[in-house]
């Protein structure tokens, strides 16, 4: 993991207020760019977005084990015109694939994403979520765009 994802990794925590109330703190799980993969994610969320710290492992081998990482994102819902926070439309940073070489362990991918995430209680409350994610990388070899499909439920 490279210097800057670390730093805005770790710069994300302080981004985070300290003095929210328990409610504003949404645990997670699930599968998909907010969670990092199949993984879980801790969040501040208000009634029109989630800031959200996450943690999850992308692949897993017989031969290599699994690939983990960690992101960070940001979902906002009041950037449409209706009175609903189901829909939501966010950014995220973090871990976003597996990069495979031949006679060596995989190695996390690292990139950027955007999605739409729909929240099937709104963004505030526990339920289920659904969501597509855009994301975009820069490999070893290449540059690498991709879908990643998402569902999850908040605590």
């Amino acid at each position: 993991m490279n210097l800057t994802i670390k730093t805005a990794l770790v710069a994300s925590l302080f981004a985070l207020h300290f003095t929210t109330n328990a409610e504003d703190i949404s645990v997670g799980v699930g599968a998909g760019m907010s969670y990092s993969g199949l993984g879980a994610n801790v969040a501040y969320v208000s009634e029109t977005d989630m800031k959200y710290v996450s943690a999850g492992c992308v692949s897993y081998s017989s031969n290599s084990g699994s690939t983990c990482g960690a992101g960070i994102g940001w979902i906002k819902t009041d950037l449409f015109d209706n009175d609903s926070n189901k829909h939501g439309l966010g950014a995220y940073l973090g871990v976003v694939g597996v990069e495979t070489a031949f006679l060596r362990d995989d190695k996390a991918v690292y990139g950027a994403g955007l999605g739409y995430h729909y929240f099937f209680n709104g963004i505030d409350k526990s339920g289920f979520n659904l969501g597509i994610t855009v994301v975009a990388a820069d490999t070893e070899d290449d540059d690498k765009f991709g879908l990643s499909l998402q569902a999850g439920y908040q605590f």
